[in-house]
């Protein structure tokens, strides 16, 4: 009995912790966002305000690295998961020579680090007039995030029964008709999750980011929101926790709303059966 006491105890107090260590980040954004300085805490009370919501409406091209984060993110998500999933499905359920090797050479070629390949990125950009445009980080963001897409994807398709496929081809439906009529419905949450996962990845990317774009025109949240900087280099802490703030509200519930979808295609491939 003492056991089952002391075992739920631990779990609540583990649970509480990890709680705590996920949201303090958050909540302390939000409140200096909220403050007239950073340091309320050493020099003591704080002073509500909203002139930093204010100042980067007003004082800023907010919008403009908004709806550029947006277009990219979504762009890239929708041509990665239409090529993951044909890539899927091919990889995982047809027979043919190489197969094994496909993924496994994404795979590697998508651990080579940013940093290596983001110099020359910027020398073939500059030379096809593309730097500081939407392009010029919507083609890399592909190539960085198809590995992920794929081996979700791969995961995901492995588990559906090979028998529908038969049946289907058994009843005159051409590879195409059978995977867009019978196996995409049942692969949605695997294609979803991996969609979702994309789209933060490149909502939140930084480093092709800041080599590629130099203005408001092409430049995404993360780089504007280091861009904030007042007098003489000083940092306007409270302007970029308010953006910062912002930034994150949609991605916190994307994922509030769909966490079911995520996991389930994270899942997918980790239990046999």
């Amino acid at each position: 009995m003492r056991e089952e006491i002391l075992k739920k105890i631990l779990i609540y107090a583990g649970g509480i912790f990890l709680l705590a260590f996920a949201i303090s980040p958050f909540l302390w954004m939000m409140a200096v966002s909220f403050s007239t300085t950073h340091r309320f805490l050493v020099e003591g009370g704080f002073a509500f305000t909203w002139e930093n919501y204010i100042g980067i409406f007003t004082q800023s091209q907010f919008m403009s690295y908004f709806g550029n984060s947006l277009i990219v993110a979504i762009a890239v998500s929708l041509v990665v998961s239409l090529f993951a999933s044909f890539a899927g499905y091919a990889v995982s359920r047809m027979r043919f020579p190489g197969r094994i090797a496909i993924p496994l050479f994404v795979l590697a070629m998508s651990m080579f680090p940013q940093i290596s390949i983001v110099g020359y990125l910027a020398d073939i950009f500059g030379k096809m007039r593309l730097i500081n445009t939407h392009f010029a980080l919507i083609l890399p963001y592909i190539s960085w995030t198809v590995p992920l897409a794929l081996w979700i994807n791969m995961s995901y398709f492995s588990q559906i029964p090979l028998e529908l496929d038969k049946a289907a081809l058994v009843d005159g439906a051409s590879r195409t008709k059978t995977l867009v009529r019978v196996i995409l419905p049942i692969a949605l949450p695997g294609i979803f999750s991996s969609f979702l996962l994309v789209f933060i990845a490149c909502f939140n990317e930084f480093l092709f980011a800041v080599m590629l774009t130099s203005s408001p025109v092409a430049q995404t949240i993360p780089v504007g929101i280091a861009s904030f900087s007042g007098l003489y280099g000083e940092t306007s802490w409270g302007m970029v926790m308010a953006a910062s703030f912002i930034a994150s509200l949609p991605l916190i519930i994307l994922t509030l709303i769909f966490q079911r979808y995520i996991v389930q295609g994270l899942a997918a491939g980790s239990v046999k059966g």
